[in-house]
């Protein structure tokens, strides 16, 4: 296992394809990605939104809160020894029978048990995301061995707002995504734009391959206090690293405290 630098923790974004609505098959090709990144020393590994089934929306994919995807991820941070994250259509318990839409849930499990859900706030209407995913209404940050860690997902990138309530107390934004590649640039600059305007880090990890009638040309990348790309990777299934520092976030505030400019109103 490769150690990372004192003070800092390894970071791993698993860009990779999916079998449309097979979660079996989704789960087969994740999980030995999983222990390669746990095995390079990431002590968290992000996966894709919906890493599971791909963005389905012909049929209904949702499934229990706390059910295979959940477990599956549950499981993997037990086993792996490391934090696991990423996104799954779960129903909530009080969902009625008339609207079984499902969230699109963030679920962020730790190695000793520890689960966090943060649920997708933005759904993506110019898809029809909102008819068969229901938007979350809470905003969540997770320390995770001295980083302060904000998940949001894929669409939440084009608001801001978001991005700026939590920057005070964010060290590193994870974003998981289903980003078609014909607004790839949007994705990349937007990546860039929130991590130099809030001067954290952000993980953006997309998925590759075809599903649904779209391509998807992954871009992941890991992003800088600074906006300097630390990894990338574009079209091929790969597993992003980066030493990520809670320090370098601090020093860098210092150096430039822009955000003690912001209004308030």
């Amino acid at each position: 296992m490769t150690i990372s630098p004192a003070g800092s923790v390894r970071i791993a974004a698993i860009q990779h394809d999916i079998v449309w609505g097979d979660r079996d098959a989704n789960f087969t090709r994740l999980a030995p990605m999983i222990a390669a990144a746990a095995g390079s020393g990431a002590r968290l590994a992000l996966l894709t939104e919906t890493f599971s089934t791909g963005f389905v929306t012909d049929r209904p994919i949702g499934e229990p809160e706390g059910g295979p995807s959940a477990q599956f991820i549950v499981e993997q941070a037990a086993e792996c020894g490391i934090w696991v994250g990423g996104t799954c259509p779960e129903i909530p318990l009080d969902a009625s029978a008339e609207d079984q839409r499902p969230y699109n849930s963030f679920v962020l499990a730790g190695p000793q048990g520890e689960l966090h859900r943060y649920r997708k706030i933005h759904p993506f209407t110019y898809g029809g995301e909102d008819q068969h995913f229901r938007g979350g209404d809470a905003l969540i940050t997770v320390e995770i061995e001295g980083l302060r860690v904000s998940p949001l997902v894929c669409y939440d990138l084009r608001f801001a707002d978001e991005f700026w309530q939590l920057a005070t107390t964010t060290d590193l934004y994870l974003v998981p995504a289903n980003w078609p590649e014909a607004r790839r640039l949007h994705w990349q600059a937007l990546l860039q734009a929130r991590a130099i305007e809030n001067q954290a880090y952000v993980v953006g990890c997309n998925r590759v391959g075809e599903g649904g009638g779209l391509t998807y040309s992954g871009d992941s990348r890991i992003v800088d206090p600074l906006g300097e790309l630390l990894a990338t990777a574009a079209r091929t299934e790969s597993i992003l690293l980066a030493d990520i520092s809670a320090g370098h976030v601090a020093a860098t505030r210092e150096r430039f405290p822009f955000l003690r400019d912001r209004r308030t109103h």
